[in-house]
């Protein structure tokens, strides 16, 4: 049986989803991302020498701005009262992994402020970076796990 959008009403129009019925339960998601970045600009970063100043404080600072206006930049989102709000920036060898863990008491979830945490965190970095590199690759922005709610936990098969 497929599963119905609950988006979309049964003539085909975008509609917001009436959580008012749903109990209010501690919810939690942690979604992923990475951007990838030349050499150069790889150094600058951990050399602390961008003109513009720390890049990595800028985008975590940024993901967790961002993750508390996600119901003004997804329009059918509804605004939550986030708890907490956590950006984590590891090294890698081409760039950085971006975490963001997001947590509520609500009757609805906060996987999509993470995964507006994480994009908008990459997309900072991007911007502080991009004098020196144009070809920086953003990507697999996905989300890892999440918790409560009526559909309960779910955690990626492969992250």
């Amino acid at each position: 049986m497929a599963k119905k959008l609950s988006h979309v009403d049964t003539r085909g129009r975008v509609k917001m989803v009436d959580v008012g019925d749903k109990p209010v339960t501690s919810r939690e998601a942690l979604a992923r991302g990475e951007i990838t970045m030349s050499r150069g600009a790889l150094k600058l970063i951990r050399d602390g020498a961008v003109a513009k100043g720390d890049p990595l404080q800028a985008a975590r600072l940024a993901g967790i701005m961002a993750a508390k206006q996600t119901s003004s930049l997804v329009p059918l989102c509804h605004p939550l009262p986030l708890t907490h709000v956590g950006v984590d920036l590891t090294p890698t060898a081409r760039g950085y992994r971006i975490e963001a863990r997001v947590r509520t008491s609500a009757q609805t979830g906060v996987e999509m402020e993470a995964l507006v945490a994480v994009s908008v965190a990459a997309l900072t970095i991007y911007d502080m970076v991009k004098a020196v590199d144009k070809e920086m690759v953003i990507g697999n922005i996905c989300l890892v796990e999440k918790s409560g709610g009526r559909s309960g936990s779910y955690r990626r098969k492969k992250t």
